[in-house]
């Protein structure tokens, strides 16, 4: 005899619960002012109350770079918010890296040989 399944009674049902402190809120926002821009030098340095991140553009390929990297962007942060966005930034990489394979910041170990295939995107 197949077991039936009951939905239980309003009464039995358990009231919603208030979101838990873990949880972020979700919040609107405006972005009718964003402006977007391209980093890819960062820069951190802090003071013991806030977190202070730069952002230039570094156009050197060379190891030793034979101009200044022009910074272009300052973000100051306390450490309460920089841990949650460690926290978001850690998140988004391994999700990236679960997808995509793991992201080497090695460029020694990112360099091929002269000749060497390419590997097949998305191969592991």
């Amino acid at each position: 005899m197949p077991e039936e399944t009951r939905k239980p009674s309003a009464a039995t049902e358990t009231p919603p619960t208030q979101a838990s402190p873990q949880v972020p809120a979700q919040f609107s926002v405006d972005t009718a002012h964003l402006s977007t821009a391209y980093a890819n030098f960062c820069r951190v340095t802090g003071t013991p109350e806030e977190l202070v991140l730069d952002f230039g553009l570094n156009t050197q390929m060379q190891p030793q770079p034979t101009e200044p990297v022009k910074l272009t962007h300052r973000l100051v942060v306390n450490y309460f918010t920089a841990k949650r966005l460690l926290g978001a930034l850690h998140m988004a990489v391994q999700q990236h890296e679960n997808t995509y394979g793991v992201l080497e910041i090695d460029i020694q170990k990112r360099i091929r040989a002269p000749g060497a295939p390419r590997p097949i995107a998305g191969a592991r």
